[in-house]
């Protein structure tokens, strides 16, 4: 709404008889001095009001404009001083500027709050520099190299490949469930890490559950998945008793899950068709401090594995299955 300061308009209905010029002349002054008084009387007005507002060192005395730096963020309003909830002060646009950004929201679902490591078996790039991946590392219970290529299809797709990209889908699947995912990479380096380096990724982060993603390179014939479980070891840096039980616990609701979702069987060449192996000669599992399992996936030099672990599709589903099997064991 407009605030119009103008003075009002004469008014009408005037008694004055127009046939008598004298009173005529004497309303004429009456009316222009009368005109006068109200803007002598509002200049009177400007001139105490700029007299005030130079006095008391030049300080004016209007109404506060309002806060310029609001720390609200867009949609909640300033409460007056002692208004109560739901009472708010307009700010003019030219007082304003742009609020911080909020803060982002919680993670919500089943595994807010956790944390899990996926590590990518292998890099692509380990075909390249050989010489680098074959430097002995301490892993524990012996020395072996730092990384290795990995296997590939008879076809030529690399385990790495397969790894990386079940590996993304798999973070996918955890952040939907609320977890904070870590990768040990994502092929943005020209090799490794070497496994140590691996170990010492989910150990730094206080993983709650690690992964690592691998398949299988054997004789064609020998089919299907198996985990892979720490063993009790106690030697130079690798001290697994403490990671030992609930590793086991996480292998088995992986394998259950892997199972059911990918329709893919537990191997029929080891683990005695439980689909669980242990073993003591893996540094990724010997250096590990958090609860930690291998999976092989399948095996890649078999045809009728191949053809599931070059599909899209069942590295999709193997990506849910190890998913589910993280949020079992986490309680999710």
């Amino acid at each position: 709404m407009r605030n119009d300061n103008s003075p009002p308009p004469p008014e009408s209905g005037s008694s004055i008889d127009p046939h008598r010029p004298w009173f005529t002349r004497r309303s004429t002054l009456v009316v222009g001095v009368a005109a006068l008084a109200p803007a002598a009387l509002a200049g009177w007005v400007l001139t105490q009001a700029f007299a005030a507002g130079s006095g008391a060192g030049g300080q004016s005395h209007s109404a506060p404009r309002p806060a310029s730096h609001s720390t609200l963020s867009p949609g909640q309003r300033d409460a007056k001083p002692g208004s109560t909830t739901g009472e708010s002060a307009t700010t003019s646009p030219s007082a304003s500027t742009s609020t911080p950004a909020a803060a982002p929201a919680p993670a919500k679902g089943p595994l807010a709050g956790r944390t899990v490591v996926v590590d990518p078996g292998h890099n692509a790039g380990n075909f390249e520099h050989t010489e680098e991946i074959d430097q002995q590392v301490d892993i524990g219970t012996n020395r072996k190299e730092c990384d290795t290529t990995g296997t590939t299809t008879n076809a030529g797709y690399k385990e790495a490949d397969f790894t990386l990209d079940v590996s993304l889908r798999l973070r996918t699947a955890l952040e939907a469930q609320g977890a904070k995912v870590v990768l040990t990479h994502q092929a943005d380096r020209p090799w490794g890490p070497c496994i140590t380096e691996r170990a010492r990724i989910g150990n730094e982060a206080k993983a709650d559950a690690v992964v690592s993603v691998h398949a299988d390179g054997v004789s064609a014939g020998n089919r299907g998945f198996h985990i892979i479980l720490p063993a009790k070891v106690k030697s130079g840096a690798a001290d697994t008793a403490k990671i030992v039980e609930p590793s086991r616990q996480l292998g088995e609701r992986i394998a259950g899950n892997f199972a059911r979702t990918t329709g893919s069987a537990p191997a029929n060449y080891l683990g005695g068709g439980t689909g669980l192996v242990v073993r003591d000669d893996l540094g990724g599992l010997n250096l590990s401090t958090q609860p930690k399992v291998f999976i092989e996936c399948g095996n890649m030099r078999d045809a009728k594995d191949a053809a599931q672990l070059t599909s899209p599709e069942w590295r999709q589903k193997a990506a849910q299955g190890i998913a589910d099997g993280i949020v079992g064991f986490l309680g999710g």
